[in-house]
């Protein structure tokens, strides 16, 4: 070899850096979306200009360390991996609509490998994250029809171990959201049925109109009664919004059934504090408190379920309500997962960030969302701290400047734009630039009561009735991903004000293979013996 002379295999190529983002919700979406734009030159050397994965781009579940750079400033390229149960987003202001009938289902979730041709989607869950080495600890059907078929060959006794995989990462993302908080309430396991999922949603819809079909076919009064009987738990915009819309749907299905009248409907709405949607204000939540006792809706506030046993509602009032329909929509709890990552948490579970989105005192992990605890910078520390109140106030955090800021509230107003200012500082510290604080000033709520009725206190301004529906369908038409959703949905929404509303149950959908089981005869009917 001559002198000066350098072969390959003295020089390492660079390897490419890998951003995971856990979660697929409104925070993983949008900071993918937003960083497939900001990196595309350096995403199509890890991806290719086709979407397809390039020669070099490092294999999403492959040694740990042996194919991920660093820090992505020195990296080759940039792969994005998003990790995710569902391989779609839900856009869950449209639940509501969905469950009524007022849009389809598969126009409120959006697909992820369609919006995100230059990411990677893998369908799994995050068991644990080890930070310290940069390795998250996934499972993913494949491995769960791998822990299926171990199981059905283990000894009797025996409890194989689930096996997980490692995926490496450069840059971490915790963005899995939040789960339905549930309290030890006797029966809830049971009878409870949430309202956070589009499949929930559905089949609560289903489930509505099933006790409309047991309901006119009963002689038994009691059962009828019981089917009848709608109990809502929790007054914020989940439970409103839900019982409102179903209460819309119930109303209108009636007129289908000879022997059932809308004013045989009994909707129950229990809430433990003092008032409903406390995000509109004390003005709007005391309209929409009227508007929904003016339709025979019966609401209870200050009042708290104590048990659903034998699909009997007690409530500490001491009224109890026979009902087949137990909605829980009492409010969420951060995601189990952030517990097993060894990040700094708060005493309520959710990540401490710093105000640039980065978790606090630590190198390469981000979070916003449900997930994070985030200083509201455009808060006033003295006079805001001193109107909430004293159980709330420890939920504060000191920003950049010293100062006890309330944190940012947990709705899709601050997910939608931490995502984006997320993505931003991803791709400043991808560009060797400091990322920017977060900082937004909250414009406002609006809220669904039904067909043509809502209310909004929006920028100051305070509406209600006709103009607060018509805004708030305007506000999330413009806010749902992709102009093909947005289209649909219009195109959907101007067809059912022509049309009359569809009313039909499938349940049938939620047990696809009963009809052939029947017919293969490894079950039977209730009539055979």
């Amino acid at each position: 070899m001559r002198h000066g002379q350098v072969t390959k295999a003295t020089k390492e190529p660079a390897k490419p850096a890998r951003i995971l983002i856990v979660g697929g919700g409104y925070v993983g979406m949008y900071t993918a979306l937003r960083l497939q734009r900001r990196l595309k030159q350096r995403l199509r050397q890890a991806v290719g200009a086709d979407g397809a994965p390039a020669p070099d781009a490092p294999d999403a579940l492959g040694a740990p360390d042996a194919h991920v750079a660093t820090s992505l400033e020195s990296a080759d390229g940039v792969a994005i991996t998003i990790l995710d149960p569902d391989p779609y987003m839900t856009y869950q202001p449209f639940l509501p609509e969905a469950a009524a009938g007022s849009i389809s289902p598969r126009h409120v979730v959006v697909p992820l490998r369609r919006v995100l041709p230059h990411c990677q989607v893998i369908v799994g869950e995050a068991r644990t994250i080890d930070h310290d080495r940069r390795v998250a600890h996934i499972s993913t059907l494949a491995t769960a029809e791998s822990d299926a078929a171990r199981a059905a060959h283990a000894a009797p006794g025996e409890r194989p171990e689930p096996q997980t995989l490692e995926l490496p990462y450069t840059e971490l993302v915790l963005a899995p959201g939040s789960v339905s908080r549930t309290l030890p309430v006797p029966g809830l396991a049971e009878h409870g049925i949430g309202f956070k999922t589009v499949e929930e949603a559905i089949g609560l819809r289903n489930h509505v109109l099933e006790q409309l079909d047991i309901a006119s076919s009963t002689r038994d009064p009691a059962l009828r009664d019981a089917a009848l009987t709608f109990v809502f738990v929790g007054g914020g915009y989940a439970g409103v919004e839900a019982l409102a819309e179903l209460e819309d749907m119930a109303r209108y299905a009636c007129r289908y059934y000879h022997n059932i009248s809308a004013d045989d409907l009994r909707f129950l709405l229990v809430e433990a504090s003092d008032r409903i949607l406390p995000e509109v204000g004390a003005e709007m939540g005391g309209y929409a408190l009227r508007e929904l006792r003016a339709r025979n809706i019966d609401v209870r506030l200050q009042t708290r379920l104590d048990s659903c046993e034998n699909r009997v509602a007690v409530l500490s009032d001491g009224s109890r309500h026979p009902s087949r329909t137990l909605v829980w929509t009492a409010g969420v709890k951060p995601h189990p997962l952030l517990a097993r990552t060894g990040l700094p948490v708060t005493a309520r579970g959710k990540l401490r960030c710093e105000p640039t989105l980065r978790v606090q005192g630590t190198a390469h992990a981000w979070s916003a969302g449900d997930a994070a605890a985030v200083p509201d910078l455009a808060a006033e520390p003295a006079a805001e701290r001193a109107a909430e109140p004293a159980q709330d106030r420890a939920r504060g955090a000191a920003s950049a400047d010293g100062a006890e800021r309330p944190l940012c509230a947990p709705n899709a107003q601050h997910a939608v734009r931490q995502a984006r200012r997320l993505a931003d500082n991803l791709a400043a510290v991808c560009e060797g630039r400091e990322p920017t604080p977060y900082r937004h000033s909250y414009a406002g709520s609006v809220a669904s009561l039904g067909l043509h009725k809502g209310v909004a206190h929006v920028y100051g301004r305070k509406l209600k009735g006709y103009p607060a529906w018509f805004m708030h369908r305007a506000y999330h038409l413009s806010r749902v991903p992709t102009f093909n959703r947005k289209a649909r949905v219009l195109a959907e929404w101007v067809l059912s004000g022509l049309f009359k509303r569809e009313i039909v149950s499938l349940g049938s959908l939620e047990h696809p293979r009963a009809e052939f089981e029947l017919a293969a005869g490894t079950v039977r009917r209730p009539d055979e013996n």
